[in-house]
């Protein structure tokens, strides 16, 4: 990647953009930089990643080829409940960012990226010690090596490369995410997070919603039913076999065959 190209058209809509070839974990690396006083809206991208983070602790594998990068937000004006709907956003913009690159993709709630029915990319939200949040983002670009293993409920790995008609540069998809993530969130915190279009955008690249689903909750508990609704407030609304209504807003999400 392009350092020098990233910064001189990154930097104005970010305080700052540093690119690193190797780092143990972006999102490590800026949980840091929140406690030393990193101004808001500091972008952190790497080659690769060698300790790299998933959700509910799990690892993410993150070789060489692909786009890691997290930005330190502070929200100043979003009240705490409606912080969640940035990890939202973040999916929303890898949305776009996809179709920039030609690929045609769709999100599992809450934001995996899945082209192909298969996940290209994910998202991880922190909150920081100041009420900072660092968000980070593991998109696969260039194929993936063979022993990548599938993900949570077995959902296999994929990337762009495995997708788009022409080459991928990781520097113009670098600029594309981060930009779509600047516009986003810029329009979001102006509204005090509750944004009605991102909303509706959200729920239209949801192919998690009207689908039949497996919610691995806490404790090894399960909840199937039918994913109905993502609320206002970013919770999935799952409906079980009983017409019953169960707010998730946390859990792994299984999409199940339709019979």
């Amino acid at each position: 990647m392009d350092a020098a190209t990233l910064r001189d058209r990154l930097v104005g809509p970010y305080a700052a953009v540093d690119v690193v070839a190797s780092t143990g974990s972006t999102n490590a690396d800026l949980r840091a930089a929140a406690g030393s006083g990193a101004p808001d809206r500091t972008a952190l991208i790497a080659g690769e990643q060698l300790s790299g983070q998933g959700r509910r602790g799990r690892g993410w594998v993150s070789p060489t080829g692909g786009l890691y990068l997290s930005v330190l937000f502070r929200p100043v004006g979003v009240p705490a409940q409606r912080v969640p709907w940035l990890t939202l956003l973040a999916g929303v913009a890898l949305v776009r960012t996809a179709a920039d690159a030609g690929v045609r993709a769709t999100l599992k709630w809450p934001n995996d990226l899945l082209v192909g029915g298969a996940k290209a990319a994910g998202v991880l939200a922190e909150v920081t010690a100041d009420e900072a949040v660092v968000l980070g983002v593991g998109l696969n670009v260039a194929r993936l090596p063979a022993d990548v293993e599938p993900g949570a409920g077995g959902l296999a790995p994929t990337s762009l490369a495995d997708h788009a008609a022409a080459p991928v540069d990781r520097t113009e998809l670098a600029v594309s995410l981060l930009r779509q993530l600047h516009d986003l969130e810029a329009r979001w915190r102006g509204l005090a997070g509750d944004d009605p279009a991102l909303r509706e955008e959200y729920r239209a690249h949801c192919a998690t919603l009207g689908h039949p689903v497996r919610v691995e909750l806490a404790r090894g508990v399960a909840l199937l039913g039918t994913a109905r609704d993502v609320a206002d407030d970013g919770t999935l609304v799952v409906r079980d076999e009983t017409g019953a209504d169960h707010p998730v807003s946390a859990g792994d999400v299984v999409h199940l065959r339709v019979r």
